[in-house]
């Protein structure tokens, strides 16, 4: 029976990794996955999805305006799909996790999606909050801060590598920009501002 899953992390704790694990299982059963991620992370070029440890595919993208349900049984009536992975799944609005679900629910296709949960300021964004929401199995996918402590919030860096706590909620960036962290550390960096 398909479910929808949210697989869900602060960065750095390998969501992307164990998507394309998933997609290589399921390619060396001769299966066929699909995977999509958000157009707006182009960070490995646009239509590809990238590990840190050098791990790549390429991918269908998504804007806000996709009709997710419409593309997949598009895609699904050329060539029979046997499961949808889902990168970036924080960038996906409250529209289309509920075609994800008609996924699920009508065309009988399990869904994976790996996404952040929070924002650098805390805040679910629009996805995670939906998928936490509808998903029938929510997993944890976990990082430690540098403390060892586990790793549940994620703030923002300037160019001098300070905190920073005002700002879009959506700036695409890797390391350079983000670092994954502790509630204690979270609070902490934010009180020196």
């Amino acid at each position: 029976m398909a479910q929808l899953y949210f697989y869900y992390s602060a960065m750095n704790a390998g969501k992307s990794t164990t998507l394309l694990q998933s997609a290589f299982n399921y390619r060396e059963r001769g299966m066929n996955p699909f995977i999509l991620t958000a157009a707006l992370d182009d960070r490995a070029g646009v239509g590809k999805v990238a590990s840190r440890i050098g791990l790549e595919a390429d991918a269908h993208t998504y804007e806000s305006t996709t009709d997710l349900l419409s593309l997949i049984n598009q895609c699904h009536d050329k060539q029979s799909l046997d499961c949808i992975l889902v990168d970036e799944s924080q960038f996906l609005n409250k529209q289309q996790v509920s075609q994800l679900t008609d996924v699920v629910d009508l065309l009988g296709i399990p869904v994976l999606c790996y996404g952040l949960r929070t924002d650098f300021r805390g805040e679910l964004f629009e996805g995670a909050q939906y998928l936490l929401a509808w998903a029938d199995k929510l997993i944890e996918l976990k990082t430690v801060c540098h403390c060892g402590r586990k790793a549940n919030h994620v703030l923002r860096l300037d160019v001098t590598g300070r905190a920073i706590a005002d700002g879009a909620q959506v700036e695409i960036g890797g390391n350079d920009r983000y670092v994954s962290v502790c509630r204690k550390h979270y609070k902490a960096e934010l009180n020196k501002l």
